[in-house]
């Protein structure tokens, strides 16, 4: 019995999720031979005060990243 645990930001609408439960459960019984019936799939949302990303909270991220003007990363040589 195949369990499998989606954790991703807030946001994502019900027909969303519902693709991703599906391509999931699809996945593990072309690749793996699990029957669908038997494959449970559990999606968390967290919010983004809760996720922490880059040495901070992803919302305090995206506010210092949106701050930032567009430029591309610099390769190191």
């Amino acid at each position: 019995m195949p369990y499998v645990n989606v954790q991703i930001l807030s946001g994502a609408s019900k027909s969303q999720k519902a693709e991703i439960v599906k391509d999931i459960t699809d996945s593990l019984s072309r690749v793996l031979g699990k029957k669908p019936e038997h494959t449970h799939v559990v999606i968390q949302e967290i919010e983004e005060q809760n996720w922490g990303f880059a040495g901070q909270l992803t919302d305090e991220w995206k506010k210092s990243d949106a701050d930032q003007p567009d430029s591309l990363p610099v390769k190191e040589k």
